[in-house]
């Protein structure tokens, strides 16, 4: 009775709170307490809670949905409109602008208060009224700070305080949502929705857009069964990556779910799939928060970006508040939600990820008004991922865990969407059987190999020397994995963990597209493993190009090592690149199979290096550890570093990869861009069609 009690008492409480926010939010409309440059700022930004907040008086009252189609489009206009195209321009949530009118100081914190407000939306769409009112108390608290004599010290201590004060609410919920099947907000939309009637997609709260409506749109005229094929190979891809490296998915009952809005036929059936092995749903949304980091890979239930300068220039916006003392507070209720939800996070999974691709490459405009991370805090952000892995990590086991991922177009990619989706489908499903046969192939040659030399063709500088682990037995062992179609789709690499000593040269592309921005002429100069010069041609600057590659390459360590060397061999998606003209346009995870790649960061093993892992020929692959990674065993924190890029070549841009033997002989795997490994020739047939 007791605690019922108490229950009654804290939602009275919150009702009082909101009510209180509510009266003040509308005596602000009205007010000229703050200078007169400032008034406009505070009106608008006060009329967008009041808007959300008669938004989740209709949630609570079940009427939010009640809504004709076009007054669904009409609201989400309302919600996002103001971020789109030419409107961004003149938008407090640009940072140029803001800091325009308002000078650097204000302006700065006045543009990430205007981009933070953002989360109310999620928060309202999911009922979430506890959330929406601290987020209105902090807009009324740093709206008092402006009011007669301006104080923007105490506006960003307030500002400050709000998130190390709730940290311990914001990793509750971040845990909960990657565990607890019970947090159901979108699995209800995926399950109960009437996905005929595209009104669900506003549900979410989330930007809806062409992408969203006509893939939704493309996957209702699809027939059942291939709807359900597309599920089988994503799920099926998720359960083979728990039977190839012996972990027991019994053990599991919970797997997350991320996807793009539009998508949701095909996850219904994922859900029926995984239910059948005895995993539930989780499924976090798409987090506008600085909190939870804004700008990176998509995740959870996502749409497209509505303008991805915008997500550019708030990057970093956690920056604002990002201290030592803020990171200890965080970690600390990171560990307590974990400890909180230890058992749920013993049974959880790992990830299920469908990625999308098709939206123009997107090379950003470098502000300097933006909020950047300094030095120091850059430091502090490494330290930071460093540790929340690891926390993590020693809850959901990595060599517990697995996942899954698989890409998909979406409209943006042109007028030919129909035919390039029926050939995704197609790459997404080829005979893995073939390819780990001819992949074999390759590793009997690869095996032999003290190093491989890599070299490109044409304006491509790259001439790369890759030292290879050295096999004791090579009769039972092996030193690459043949990667076929189980956790990573589609089909088609081999791939290894270097020896970083005496792995040296330059990995040079003319373009690419990674973690959703483009490069171009990116350059990585390699001494002994690890990243020693790098460069681009995207801007003017050598220090905004270097700036750019260090802040979302190197995610803003100092180096990093050689974590992956692979060879890709779907020459069948690299033709279907270049049929569609839509190379530039391919994701990583696609891209990576259409030429040799390398990635920087942590090993395909991290966290992992302990479990055996076996080829299907019964052979054990060797090299989990690099001379990083096995630090693990003496000081952990110098072991990760909690980022994993990969950087293709395209097979056109490929001289020669070259197996360099311990006697000297030298084996050509690649030459002009072909194969001539006797066994691979059906590799260049697409190559040469």
């Amino acid at each position: 009775m007791e605690n019922k009690e108490i229950y009654q008492e804290t939602d009275e409480a919150l009702k009082e709170r909101h009510t209180l926010l509510v009266l003040r939010l509308k005596e602000i409309l009205s007010e000229r307490t703050v200078e007169e440059r400032y008034r406009e700022y505070f009106k608008e930004t006060a009329e967008f809670l009041l808007y959300l907040d008669r938004l989740l008086e209709q949630e609570q009252n079940h009427t939010l949905f009640q809504v004709s189609m076009e007054e669904c489009k009409k609201r989400n206009d309302r919600l996002y409109g103001r971020f789109m195209g030419e409107h961004y321009e003149a938008c407090f949530g640009n940072p140029s602008y803001a800091v325009k009118l308002f000078g650097r100081e204000a302006g700065e914190m006045l543009s990430f208060m205007y981009s933070e407000l953002q989360a109310g939306t999620g928060y309202v769409f999911e009922g979430r009224m506890d959330a929406f009112v601290m987020l209105g108390e902090l807009f009324v608290q740093v709206y008092n700070c402006f009011e007669g004599t301006v104080d923007l010290k105490e506006a960003r201590q307030t500002i400050y305080w709000y998130f190390h004060d709730y940290s311990e609410i914001f990793a509750k919920r971040q845990v909960e949502e990657m565990v607890d099947p019970k947090l159901d907000f979108c699995t209800k939309i995926i399950m109960e929705s009437d996905l005929s009637d595209l009104r669900y997609l506003y549900r979410y709260g989330l930007p809806v857009g062409e992408n969203e409506i006509k893939t939704a749109e493309y996957l209702n005229s699809m027939p059942e069964t291939e709807i359900q094929a597309m599920a089988d190979t994503y799920t099926e891809g998720y359960r083979i990556g728990f039977e190839v490296t012996g972990k027991d998915i019994s053990k599991k009952k919970t797997v997350s779910l991320h996807y793009a809005l539009g998508f949701e036929r095909m996850m219904r059936a994922a859900i029926g799939n995984f239910e059948k092995i005895g995993l539930r749903p989780t499924i976090a949304k798409e987090a506008f928060s600085s909190f939870f980091g804004k700008g990176g890979a998509k995740r959870g239930a996502y749409s497209s970006s509505v303008n991805k300068q915008y997500d550019f220039d708030h990057r970093e916006d956690k920056a604002y508040y990002f201290d030592k003392s803020f990171v200890e507070r965080r970690l600390e209720a990171l560990r307590t939600a974990f400890e909180q939800n230890k058992k749920a996070a013993a049974e959880h999974g790992g990830p299920a990820v469908l990625e999308t691709f098709g939206e123009e490459p997107f090379s950003p405009a470098v502000k300097e008004e933006a909020i950047h991370y300094s030095e120091k805090q850059q430091q502090l952000n490494v330290y930071h991922a460093s540790m929340s892995g690891q926390i993590t990590n020693e809850y959901v086991k990595g060599e517990e865990r697995s996942f899954t991922i698989i890409a998909y177009p979406v409209p943006a990619i042109g007028k030919q969407f129909p035919e390039i989706f029926a050939e995704t489908v197609k790459i997404n499903t080829l005979d893995y059987k073939k390819y780990q046969n001819i992949q074999q192939k390759l590793i009997d040659v690869l095996d032999t190999a003290r190093e491989v030399r890599i070299k490109g063709k044409g304006a491509n500088q790259t001439d790369l020397t890759v030292s290879i682990w050295a096999l004791e037995e090579p009769a039972r062992q092996t030193a690459f994995e043949n990667c076929v179609a189980d956790v990573n789709i589609p089909v088609g690499e081999v791939f290894t963990s270097p020896v970083l000593k005496e792995t040296s040269g330059i990995l040079h592309v003319s373009e690419v597209f990674l973690n959703e921005l483009q490069y171009q002429n990116l350059t990585l100069e390699f001494k002994d493993g690890m990243i020693k010069k790098y460069s681009c041609t995207n801007f003017e600057k050598i220090e905004e190009n270097e700036k750019y590659i260090k802040d979302n390459v190197l995610m803003h360590h100092d180096t990093l090592p050689m974590g992956e060397f692979a060879i890709g061999t779907n020459t069948t998606a690299y033709r279907m690149g270049r049929k569609f003209k839509i190379n530039d346009k391919l994701p990583i995870l696609i891209a990576e199979k259409c030429g040799p790649h390398f990635a920087v960061g942590d090993t395909c093993y991290s966290h992992a290096e302990d479990m055996r892992v076996y080829n299907p020929d019964g052979k054990e692959i060797m090299p989990r550890d690099n001379e990083i990674s096995v630090q693990r065993k003496e000081d952990i924190s110098k072991a990760y570093f909690n980022c994993h890029t990969d950087i293709t070549i395209p097979y056109d841009e490929l001289d020669s990869i070259i197996v360099v033997q311990k006697n000297g002989t030298e084996i050509p795997v690649i030459l002009d861009g072909k194969f001539v490994v006797p066994g691979t020739e059906e590799l260049n047939v697409p190559l040469e069609s």
